[in-house]
């Protein structure tokens, strides 16, 4: 086992590609195929599952990655130490429901760990496909929420793919509302002052569940009900159609101005917002200082 075999591991996962992988480490691709085999054949393990699809991590590739990229983590910190080696590409990568503050959070990551190279890939995605992303390792990390309606479904479907939720924080739900609506001069409001308004959630795709809604309450029927797939287009509606969506009453104003304000609804719900990781694999670097960035993101609201 090499080092640089590890490296090739390390980005074949990244990019899910033999391929792209190759072009990327400037090798052939029947190269960097055999270097895979080889170091397959010699820890006996299947690292990657090989089918008419692609290539994917298996469960023993998921678990081998990890310990691969600490070492690879580990050799670059003892290169730039000893030998004055410039460091490689910065790779990060992290899937989360559609908050403010996990982008606010990856802007100062960026800002304060940034290098000359870095690929870095933020998704704001849908619920059951964060899970895969980490299930997969596409993604170090995942955010999204816990609620006494959800977490029995959330919780099996983590537990079967070997990942751990921890939580940030917990909030009362709040609505999001243009600053113009009639709303906006109430400190508090009910499900019943709402119903005039159009109501704004997340498209969840094939997997449109209630237990994968972004937004709580999510079995209540609504008169008016617009689904939207990013965040852009449902402030835009919160604006331009004097709706509403329901969520933690985190924003960033640094981010998105101060058209969008949060207002407490009146329910008994909680939410409680966290992170997402593999039970057995050590995050990077990048990883622990962008958990870091999300708390002080937080506070900061």
């Amino acid at each position: 086992m090499t080092l640089q075999q590890l490296k090739y591991v390390i980005e074949v996962a990244s990019r899910g590609s033999m391929n792209l992988a190759a072009k990327r480490l400037f090798i052939s691709q029947p190269s960097l195929s055999n270097a895979i085999k080889d170091l397959e054949e010699e820890i006996k393990i299947t690292i990657f599952d090989r089918t008419n699809k692609g290539i994917s991590l298996s469960k023993e590739g998921v678990e081998f990655l990890g310990y691969a990229r600490q070492v690879v983590e580990q050799a670059e910190l003892l290169e730039a130490r000893y030998l004055d080696a410039l460091p490689s590409p910065q790779n990060f990568s992290v899937s989360t429901q559609h908050y403010a503050f996990a982008v606010n959070a990856f802007v100062n990551l960026v800002r304060e760990y940034g290098q000359e190279e870095y690929e870095l890939a933020l998704r704001e995605t849908k619920t059951h496909e964060i899970i895969q992303d980490v299930k997969s390792l596409r993604s170090e990390i995942g955010i999204l929420y816990l609620n006494e309606f959800n977490t029995k479904v959330i919780s099996r479907l983590l537990k079967d793919a070997k990942l751990q939720f921890n939580s940030l924080f917990t909030a009362k739900p709040h609505i999001f509302i243009s600053n113009r609506n009639p709303l906006a001069k109430e400190t508090m409001v009910t499900i019943d002052q709402l119903q005039h308004y159009p109501y704004l959630s997340f498209e969840q795709g094939e997997y449109n569940s209630f237990h994968f809604a972004e937004e709580i309450l999510s079995t209540l029927s609504h008169p008016k009900s617009i689904r939207v797939n990013d965040r852009s287009t449902l402030f835009n509606l919160l604006i331009g159609l004097n709706g509403y969506t329901i969520s933690t009453g985190v924003l960033s104003a640094d981010l998105n101005g101060n058209e969008i304000i949060p207002i407490p609804l009146d329910c008994d719900e909680m939410i409680n917002v966290g992170w997402i990781s593999h039970k057995n694999v050590a995050l990077t670097k990048l990883a622990s200082a962008y958990i870091e960035e999300l708390h002080r993101a937080i506070g900061e609201n």
